[in-house]
């Protein structure tokens, strides 16, 4: 599907090579695409980001400029990219994502609860895998600068999980950078907040990026 994504357009006009992968448990490719990263196959997806940074040469792109940005589940998925595969990623942008899919269980709204479980695992019967599958427990792992945005009232991904993030990688002196706003939930829908948040990631990019 084509779409005009402002951020995206951005970017690519601030002179970053932008690709937006469909990596397995995206939408548009059918109902088994959709599913091939549930449960115990969460970090196939995961995976698909290695192959992609592979493929990079091919393009004649620099592997060792190639960071990682997404929200939400494409959070985690920027987190688990640095955390799983550290030795490929320079750089992440993480927007509401989640740093601990145990503590992201336990602490999200219980609508939410039922709905990812069926998803990501359930705490019951999948704690360990759940635990394995986290950023958060191979913290030690990181080293890439981390750029992190989220919302003080976020029902979905609470803050806890930015915030357990920022305090593990700071206490291993990873630069990270919080940035928090009081006035929003999951995302950012203020274009204030966009206008004060998205620079600030991309010149946080320029920054480490620039060699």
């Amino acid at each position: 599907m084509l779409a005009f994504n402002p951020l995206v357009q951005a970017l690519a006009a601030a002179g970053h090579t932008v690709l937006v992968p469909n990596v397995r448990g995206s939408t548009g490719y059918g109902k088994r695409w959709y599913s091939a990263d549930d449960v115990r196959l969460r970090l196939d997806s995961v995976a698909d980001l290695a192959a992609l940074h592979a493929w990079l040469p091919s393009q004649g792109l620099d592997q060792s400029r190639a960071a990682l940005w997404g929200g939400s589940y494409g959070g985690y998925m920027v987190l688990a990219g640095l955390a799983f595969q550290p030795e490929l990623w320079a750089a992440g942008v993480d927007i509401v994502g989640v740093s601990s899919l145990v503590t992201f269980l336990e602490n999200t709204s219980a609508y939410r609860r039922a709905l990812r479980e069926r998803e990501y695992g359930s705490l019951e019967r999948d704690r360990d895998f759940l635990e394995s599958a986290s950023p958060l427990s191979r913290i030690d792992e990181i080293r890439a600068p981390l750029f992190v945005i989220h919302g003080a009232n976020d029902p979905r991904v609470p803050l806890s999980e930015a915030e357990q993030l920022s305090a593990a990688l700071e206490a291993k002196g990873v630069p990270c950078e919080l940035l928090v706003y009081t006035d929003e939930g999951h995302g950012l829908a203020k274009r204030a907040n966009r206008l004060d948040a998205y620079p600030r990631a991309a010149e946080f990019l320029i920054r480490y990026l620039s060699h």
